[in-house]
C-alpha cells in the first residue's frame, strides 16, 4: 500500500520540479522585453516631443497635468508592495496603454500628418504594450496569482477626448507617451526583484 502511494506521488514531485526552469525561464525572457521597451519608451517620449514644436521641449516647460482616461502613474507605495501586486498592477495598466497610445496616434496623424516616423512608432508602442501585458499575464497565472481587473478598451475609448484642441491634444499625447515609459520601467524593476531572486 505504501508502494503504491509513493508511485503516485513522484509524478507530482517531478512535475514540479520541471515547472520551476519553465517558469524562470519565462520570468527573464518577459524582464528582457521589459527592459527593451524601456529604451524604446524613452526614444518615443523625446521623439514625440521634437515634433510638437514650442513651447515644448523648452527649458523650463512645465506642461499642465490633464486627467488620462483609466490609467495614472504608479502610487509612491508601488515598492513597498510583494512582488505579485506590483505585477498584477503593471499587467492592469499595460492593457490600458495600446487603447490611449492608439487615440494619441489618431491625434498627431492630425496634427502631424507628415511625421509618418513618429506615427509608426505610436503604433508599434501600443502593440509592445498589450505584448507585455499579455507576458506579465502569463508569469502571474505560473505564479499562481489572478490578474486585476483594468479598465476595458471600450471604457477607455469613450472617455478619451477624440479632439481637444491642438495644444491639449499634444500634452495629454506627452502625458500618455509619459506614462507608457513609467509602466514599462516599473515593470522591469518588478520583474527584476524576481529574476534577482530578492525577496517578493
Amino acid at each position: 500500500m505504501s508502494q503504491r502511494e509513493g508511485s503516485l506521488e513522484e509524478p507530482k514531485a517531478e512535475s514540479s520540479i520541471s515547472l520551476l526552469p519553465h517558469l524562470e525561464a519565462k520570468i527573464r525572457q518577459t524582464h528582457s522585453l521589459a527592459r527593451l521597451l524601456t529604451k524604446y519608451a524613452e526614444q518615443l517620449l523625446q521623439e514625440y516631443v521634437q515634433h510638437q514644436g514650442e513651447p515644448f521641449g523648452l527649458p523650463g516647460f512645465s506642461p499642465p497635468r490633464l486627467p488620462v482616461a483609466g490609467l495614472s502613474a504608479p502610487a509612491p507605495g508601488h515598492a513597498g508592495l510583494p512582488v505579485p501586486e506590483r505585477l498584477q498592477l503593471d499587467a492592469a495598466a499595460l492593457a490600458t496603454l495600446p487603447v490611449l497610445l492608439d487615440g494619441v496616434r489618431r491625434l498627431q496623424a492630425e496634427l502631424n500628418p507628415r511625421a509618418p516616423r513618429l506615427l509608426r512608432h505610436l503604433e508599434e508602442a501600443a502593440l509592445q504594450a498589450r505584448a507585455l501585458g499579455a507576458a506579465v499575464e502569463t508569469v502571474l497565472a505560473a505564479l499562481g496569482a489572478s490578474t486585476l481587473g483594468s479598465a476595458t478598451e471600450a471604457a477607455v475609448a469613450a472617455d478619451t477626448p477624440t479632439a481637444p484642441g491642438g495644444f491639449s491634444a499634444k500634452v495629454l499625447g506627452l502625458h500618455v507617451c509619459g506614462l507608457y515609459g513609467e509602466w514599462v520601467s516599473r515593470t522591469e524593476g518588478d520583474l527584476g526583484q524576481l529574476v534577482s531572486g530578492a525577496p517578493a
